[in-house]
């Protein structure tokens, strides 16, 4: 799973870096090393404007809210979607078809169990320094009991899809690393993938989750793991210290 990531880049810098055509001057993001769920998180998606794609970094709600939805917190439990049953399940389905995202993260965390109820958070990124976007998906969600023109009647909302991690017993030896530290998976596009996957036009989105599920432990090879601070399970504690243990946990 991923329920906690690094984002530390600004929508500026992500625009560069995601060639899109403008991103959230009015809203910007201070730089977090510990997002939680139902934070506010930068996110990259493709729209149709006269017929014309146009790609840009928006602000949205890590936690997805269907159009159904009769209030919010229905996004505390939606942060993540698992790839295998997104295509059937109504919270995922119609956003699947039409409505996918890349997630920018500089990486993740996950807490591996040690003895008793011990626990050691490891930090997870690109080994080469890189960006990660994780495959995500998007819905906007009106507040019927706000006015039709309030600027905050409109929610944008967000979910990072998962697979199941490679085994434990891979012969790649990071791979064999993520599959010992948790049972789950955040999905990374390959940027050959980019395009295809946030371009709404595509509509055959089951099929293009199983093409970058095919392709999510070869994006995951090129990862490292590093112990983290403890210090980060506590969602208070926002620094760059968190990325880099301070002292043993077991």
């Amino acid at each position: 799973m991923c329920g906690r990531y690094v984002m530390a880049q600004s929508a500026e810098d992500l625009a560069a870096e995601f060639e899109a055509d403008h991103f959230p001057e009015d809203r910007p993001l201070p730089p977090s090393w510990n997002i939680p769920p139902t934070s506010d998180v930068p996110i990259v998606l493709e729209r149709l404007i006269d017929g014309e794609l146009s790609r840009g970094v928006h602000i949205a709600h890590w936690g997805l809210v269907p159009r159904w939805a009769k209030d919010e917190s229905v996004g505390i439990r939606s942060f993540n979607a698992r790839s295998e049953t997104a295509a059937e399940k109504p919270t995922f389905r119609a956003a699947l078809r039409s409505r996918r995202c890349a997630v920018p993260a500089e990486g993740y965390f996950e807490w591996l169990k040690g003895p008793g109820a011990a626990k050691q958070p490891f930090y997870v990124h690109p080994a080469d320094g890189g960006l990660l976007a994780f495959a995500g998906l998007y819905e906007w969600w009106r507040d019927v009991n706000k006015e039709e023109g309030a600027p905050d009647a409109w929610l944008l909302s967000t979910t990072i899809l998962t697979m199941p991690a490679p085994s434990p017993d891979h012969e790649l030896p990071v791979l064999a690393e993520l599959g010992r530290l948790h049972d789950r998976l955040p999905i990374a596009l390959g940027r050959e993938r980019l395009a295809e996957w946030l371009n709404p036009s595509e509509q055959d989105g089951a099929g293009l989750l199983e093409a970058v599920r095919a392709q999510g432990h070869e994006q995951a090879s090129g990862w490292v793991l590093d112990r983290a601070d403890p210090a980060v399970g506590n969602v208070r504690n926002n620094s760059p210290a968190l990325l880099k243990e301070s002292g043993a946990l077991f």
